[in-house]
Parts: structure tokens; sequence; C-alpha cells
């Protein structure tokens, strides 16, 4: 048979015996218990800090008792009803208990409302999550588990982290990379999101805006929230893009006409293919691998060319759309990069995983009602995502990369003062 005994450490809380020999029955309704203990006690010793002992006399005391109330704090996703004993100072106003403003400040009901709703449990099911379901733990009104009430919490959680988050500081990173792409919400909403990779591969979530359309003017209030927040305009960088001509047309306009911009090679690959004949698919993709893996970025072009003359006749706008993107698809070629680290840095495969996630984490919202829900949660499976980033695979040649850049930016330097010098 099975003794249960009392630990000498819970003698001190009252009414937690009773508890402890029911806590076969349910461990959990024995933590909430003892829990409840712990804190009455500890506001009892703090109204005792303030006003003595009850009916002592003595000195010290800075108010006097006022009854006792009740109130409620945070458990699971819901809350708790605590009795606590009121003070009050001498000129009648209310002073305040050192635990219960603790225990008021810690925002773990917005926590457990966010944390369920990112892992896609909807607020109907709330209470099936924070609470047993066999009713140990009952539901009752005013708990704080209602959809109504996680869905406040989650809207005011997540605005909250949007905000610092979208003015949090850039200028510590040495971003080396930075990915943009659009997610289409509706058809009147296009949210834009940069992504950055670091010097030692790591990735970061950089900014989040949104627009009607994935035009210049939308990608240029996105730059311009990243430069306001330290990202230096006068770093080289390179740029990573799905082919949005607007993309292009900010970046060189903001960074210079300089600035070094790979099309996603994916991306392209797709688009090319999917509008040819069905015989000429296999030809087609080997020639455009056999591109991509070509280490002399010349050879690379020519047999880019040849392609797009083959095509001229079958798919004219396939090969004039080969020849279009054609200086921005072999960036990382020209580069001179390992092939490990092109492979890593010839496409948008890293924020489009991230994408991914922000479409699972808003798989249960069935109505978008307007452009700030919708950053809300886009930013909020961003962050979701950004706890699962695993470092770049080819981060031990980012070294190559930023030796290339280096060499880059001083090569346009040298042309543009001979340009000047020419000029003068």
């Amino acid at each position: 048979m099975t003794t249960i005994t009392t630990p000498s450490s819970l003698a001190l809380v009252p009414s937690l015996e009773t508890a402890w020999q029911d806590v076969d029955s349910s461990f959990e309704r024995f933590c909430l218990t003892a829990g409840i203990g712990a804190i009455e006690q500890m506001l009892c010793e703090d109204a005792q800090q303030l006003a003595g002992t009850p009916h002592n006399r003595g000195g010290g005391r800075v108010g006097h008792r006022w009854g006792r109330t009740k109130g409620k704090i945070g458990f699971h996703g819901g809350k708790v009803a605590v009795h606590r004993p009121r003070v009050r100072s001498y000129d009648g106003h209310e002073l305040a208990l050192a635990t219960w403003t603790a225990a008021q400040a810690e925002d773990w009901l917005g926590r457990w409302a966010m944390n369920l709703m990112l892992i896609n449990v909807s607020t109907r099911k709330l209470r099936r999550a924070v609470r047993l379901p066999e009713g140990d733990m009952p539901v009752i009104a005013g708990d704080g588990t209602s959809k109504s009430a996680a869905s406040r919490r989650f809207v005011a959680l997540s605005a909250e982290r949007l905000a610092e988050w979208m003015a949090s500081d850039l200028s510590k990173l040495d971003l080396l990379v930075i990915q943009i792409d659009g997610l289409h919400i509706g058809n009147d909403l296009v949210l834009v999101a940069a992504l950055g990779v670091d010097g030692e591969g790591r990735k970061h979530p950089l900014a989040l805006i949104e627009g009607a359309t994935e035009n210049a003017a939308v990608v240029q209030a996105l730059i311009d929230n990243l430069i306001e927040r330290g990202l230096d305009p006068k770093v080289c960088r390179l740029f990573i893009i799905d082919g949005a001509k607007a993309l292009s047309k900010v970046i060189r306009r903001t960074f210079g006409a300089h600035t070094p911009i790979q099309r996603c090679q994916i991306h392209k690959a797709r688009n090319v293919i999917e509008r040819l004949p069905m015989p000429l698919h296999a030809s087609a993709r080997r020639a455009l691998r056999q591109a991509w893996e070509l280490d002399d970025a010349a050879k690379a072009e020519r047999l880019l060319r040849n392609l797009a003359r083959r095509l001229d006749q079958e798919a004219p706008g396939v090969a004039a759309s080969i020849l279009e993107g054609l200086d921005e698809m072999l960036t990382v070629n020209r580069l001179g990069l390992p092939i490990k680290l092109r492979r890593s840095l010839a496409c948008t495969n890293s924020i489009e995983n991230m994408m991914g996630t922000v479409r699972r984490v808003c798989r249960n919202v069935k109505r978008w009602r307007n452009a700030a829900m919708a950053l809300r949660w886009t930013a909020a499976g961003m962050m979701e995502a950004a706890k699962g980033f695993r470092r770049l695979k080819a981060y031990r040649h980012l070294p190559v990369l930023r030796a290339a850049l280096a060499a880059h930016q001083s090569k346009y330097v040298t042309q543009r003062v001979e340009h000047d010098a020419d000029a003068a």
C-alpha cells in the first residue's frame, strides 16, 4: 500500500494537506492548489510588512488593513481566483502588494494564447487545450479561456511584438545577403518581407510592409524602413529576389547601379519549363542546369544564349524571357563563389521556407479583416519560423562572398573615379 506523506516544506502553507492527500486523483489540481496557497501566503507576508501583524499597534507601519478581496491571476491560459488582503495608507490610498504587482505583470495569458494560436489551435478549442478535458479543472465564466478573450490577447501581444520588431536596430547585424519576397494575402493586399543572412550564416527576419501590389513604392517603403533602422546603404551586399522588376529597380536606385542582384534560378527555371511544350522540357532543363553549375560565367552566359536561340522559333516568348533576365541569373557565378555557396544563394529558398511557416500559422484564418491583421499574423509567423532557422548550409564559404563583394565594390569605385576623371 502506498503511503503519501506531506513534505515539510508544504506544512507552512494552509489548506494544502487535503490537496496533497488527493494528489493521486489529479496532480495538476494539487499544483494549482499549492500555487494559490503559496501566493496567498506571500500576499499575507506583504501585507504584514506594510501594516504589521493583525491587531498590532506597534510602530513601523505605513498603513492599516482594509479587509480582503478576490482577484484573478493567469494560470494555464486562463484565470484563477486568489484571495488577497488590502492595505491602505493613512491618507486613504491603496497600497500595492509587491507579490500581487509581480503576478499581474506576468503576461502569461497573452503568451499562452499566442503560442497556442501559432501551433494552429483555434480560439474555439482553447479551453480544451488549457483545461483538463474530464472537468477536474472546470471552466467557469470569467476565467479568460473564451475564444474572444484568447483573440484579444493574441491581438494585443502580436501588435506589441510587431511594433517592437519593426523598430529594432539593424546596425549591429553583419548582413551579407538580403532576400526580398512577396506574399499575396488577397486580391488587394500583398505583404513584402525581407530576410537577412549575416557573416556567420545565421538568418534574421528583417522587416515587413503591406501594399496593394508588389510595386516599386511598396518595395521602396520596405527598404527605407531598413535604412532608417541602421542598414548602411554604402555597404555592398548581395540581394536575392524572385524576378520582380520593381525589386531590381528600387534596389539599384537605393544602393547603386552596381549592386549585385541574383534572380532566383529555381523560379526562372520553373517559369521557362512551364511555358514550353512537353518535348522540350528535358533539353531545356538540362541546359539550364549545366549553365547554373558552370564556374565560368562567360561560358554559362553563352550556353543560355544558345538555349534562347534554339527556342526562338518554338517559343519566342520564352527565349525573350531567358535573355531578359540573363544579367541577374548568373550573379553568383560572376562573383566567383564556390559551387556549394552558389547553390544556397542562387535561389530564394530561405525566405520561401519562412513564408511556408507563415502560411501554416495563418491557415486557421478564414477572413482577413484588414491589413493590420495580416501584418500581425504574418509577423508572428515570421518570428515563429525564426525559432527553427538553421545556419546557411555553405556558411563556411561566406568569407569568400565577403571578399567577392569587397572586390566588386572596389572595382565599381575605381571605374567611377576613372569616369569622373575623364569627364573632367
